[in-house]
């Protein structure tokens, strides 16, 4: 199956020259998310925790754009500017994907695009 560029009416729209998901044999790659709210363009400045859960509510709009959901992540990989955050993105994190825990990857990144805290990109499984 060719690469196939997925329409997400539900998620934030991409910021630059790229898709904020495609897919592949099955396979559905979300672009990394950051706490923007999609209907207003509006980005959550709040305490990680606060920028976590929207993250993870836009994650969650991609997939069921595309007709699937948190259960159906194989893998994620969260940046954080700060190391120390882990535990509080941990916490929310683990608020949406439940038992279904994907395989996982976290990096202090140091920085991130518009000065936010957390970003996570995933790849989910049809």
């Amino acid at each position: 199956m060719p690469k196939q560029i997925l329409s997400t009416p539900h998620g934030p729209a991409a910021m630059g020259p790229y898709s904020i998901a495609t897919e592949a044999n099955g396979l559905v790659f979300c672009s990394g998310m950051v706490a923007l709210v999609p209907e207003t363009g509006e980005a959550i400045t709040g305490s990680v925790t606060d920028q976590t859960h929207q993250v993870m509510k836009n994650i969650g709009a991609v997939l069921g754009d595309v007709g699937l959901g948190y259960d159906d992540i194989v893998k994620t990989t969260i940046f954080l500017a700060d190391i120390d955050d882990f535990a509080a993105v941990n916490e929310v994190y683990a608020q949406y994907v439940g038992e279904a825990k994907p395989a996982r990857s976290t990096f202090q990144a140091g920085a991130l695009p518009g000065g936010f805290q957390v970003e996570i990109e995933c790849i989910a499984a049809r």
